[in-house]
């Protein structure tokens, strides 16, 4: 059992403690921040994306999307099933949401982070193969990249530069990024070794790709990084990983988000956790403070600080 505790709760009531009958139960998540509002997004049903909106952080509201509480929703872009993992980003006054759909990845576009997120044209990425989970990272060069995950001997994050109408991969750039090759990556030994859930920063001329390691159904489902000089590679993996996990935070299933800067300038990690110590789903939301901290060779790692872990509510 682990040793965890918070004023008299210990990790095993922890759960009951920390969350509440309101809190917010989206798995995969993101918080994009637009003109003051915060829109939160994530993996929760089989007819699209639900949205969220909140001014604080603190309380949220919704479902708030403009199709019945959807910002994306079945039959106005790609996909029937498998509404997986989406990240939302701006570019020149429009808003796009990358996404997961039938093991596919797909780009949608709308005029309001609320949505609707529709195509013109139904349709995935023409690349081969199954793909999940993609993030789009946009370089201080003008070249932007996707790195997403390919399923095949395993969850296996990839990084391909993208076209500028996102409208497909560059192909001959396609490289292969992270693969679990380390015990806390895979601890339940499987076949099936698990890196999934990419996020991109970047600080000075390092890059920094953060990951989720293991089957999301496992306790140990958790978030490392490694770093490059440059995007495509080679990754070195941090050696004080996974930086985010049960035994840090004392929850289970702590992984797949994604980072964002709040309005005061701070940055943070929105992620989700098992629903229980018994119980996988539905995931519930949480976000935790993180930041860059100096070293004395001058290179930087990321810290969190598990004090500031919070569940999302309503």
């Amino acid at each position: 059992m682990l040793s965890l505790c918070i004023g008299n709760i210990s990790a095993k009531d922890s759960f009951n403690f920390f969350k509440k009958t309101d809190t917010i139960y989206l798995a995969d998540p993101t918080i994009f921040l637009n003109q003051g509002t915060y829109y939160l997004y994530g993996t929760s049903s089989e007819k699209g994306f639900e949205v969220y909106q909140s001014n604080d952080l603190k309380k949220w509201t919704g479902p708030i999307g403009k199709n019945n509480g959807f910002a994306l929703v079945k039959g106005e872009s790609y996909g029937d099933k498998g509404f997986w993992a989406p990240q939302v980003f701006k570019q020149n006054g429009k808003f796009y949401m990358a996404y997961t759909a039938n093991e596919h990845i797909a780009i949608a576009q709308s005029d309001s982070p609320l949505g609707p997120f529709v195509q013109n044209e139904i349709k995935s990425l023409p690349s081969k193969g199954l793909q999940i989970d993609p993030f789009i990272f946009h370089d201080s060069d003008g070249k932007t990249y996707l790195y997403h995950v390919r399923l095949g001997n395993g969850n296996r994050i990839f990084v391909a530069e993208l076209k500028a109408d996102f409208s497909d991969i560059i192909p001959e750039t396609l490289k292969e990024c992270i693969t679990a090759t380390q015990p806390w990556e895979n601890t339940e030994k499987t076949g099936w070794p698990v890196t999934e859930g990419p996020t991109v920063l970047k600080k000075g001329s390092l890059y920094y790709l953060f990951y989720s390691a293991n089957d999301f159904r496992n306790p140990d489902y958790a978030v490392g990084y490694a770093t490059s000089n440059s995007p495509f590679g080679p990754w070195t993996k941090f050696q004080g990983n996974p930086i985010i996990s049960k035994r840090n935070l004392g929850f289970n299933g702590t992984g797949h988000g994604d980072f964002f800067v709040d309005k005061k300038g701070n940055l943070q990690y929105v992620f989700h956790t098992h629903h229980s110590n018994k119980r996988v789903s539905p995931r519930a939301t949480a976000t935790i403070s993180a930041q860059f901290v100096k070293q004395k060779d001058g290179s930087f790692e990321m810290k969190v600080d598990p004090a500031t872990m919070r569940f999302l509510t309503r």
